[in-house]
């Protein structure tokens, strides 16, 4: 009887200590289970963000080079269309699908003082073309061009004090003539010559920034 009661007693402590660490066993795999799952997702998200900046290089170590470029405009030359620390974009493309158009704006290697510099300006002149400049007024071929874009009324062409007179010249082969919307504070083809239009990177597409004045500017 005795005998009974001991193996009893030691069979119910057996029992009680196997649910004991079978409890605790339990408990760290879960744990574990966890501990793991918390590194796998940890793992994803850098594999994530590596994909990401792998593309972004790709996408953009492409895009840049070839298709288009953001520009900062770092002068008034450009006013009132372009003003100090606009942003536009560049694409790159326009003059493989076609000549540049008088009235564009374009993005030049500058030949001038800012050389190797990229530059924006207004092409005024195109092959062939005369451009002068009599008693302050602008002239092409002659005639005092529509200038829609300066700040001025029905567009008219404003006098320029910096260079009162000036040619005429014509504009060479494969060249354009340029010139900045602020025709009186403006260093361009007036002082450095018409650019080579192996020197034109692209035609300014559109401006986003500031975003108020998002568009394409004209």
């Amino acid at each position: 009887m005795a005998r009974k009661i001991l193996d009893s007693r030691y069979s119910t402590e057996t029992r009680e200590r196997d649910s004991f660490y079978g409890r605790f066993s339990t408990t760290d795999k879960k744990g574990r289970e966890k501990r793991e799952k918390t590194s796998r997702k940890r793992r994803e998200t850098l594999q994530l963000l590596l994909l990401m900046v792998i593309a972004f290089d790709l996408v953009f170590g492409f895009v840049r080079p070839f298709v288009a470029e953001p520009m900062h405009v770092p002068s008034e030359s450009m006013a009132p269309t372009l003003q100090v620390g606009d942003r536009v974009l560049t694409n790159k493309l326009a003059y493989y699908l076609s000549d540049p158009e008088r009235g564009d704006l374009v993005v030049f290697e500058d030949t001038g003082k800012n050389k190797d510099e990229d530059t924006v300006k207004r092409v005024i002149g195109l092959p062939g073309d005369e451009i002068s400049i009599e008693d302050g007024t602008l002239r092409v071929n002659g005639r005092s061009p529509y200038e829609p874009y300066l700040d001025t009324e029905e567009g008219a062409t404003p006098e320029t004090p910096a260079l009162e007179t000036f040619g005429p010249v014509f504009v060479p082969k494969d060249h354009v003539f340029v010139m900045g919307d602020n025709h009186a504070n403006s260093y361009d083809s007036r002082f450095f010559g018409p650019v080579p239009n192996e020197n034109l990177v692209g035609k300014v597409s559109l401006r986003f920034w500031p975003t108020d004045r998002l568009g394409t500017p004209s």
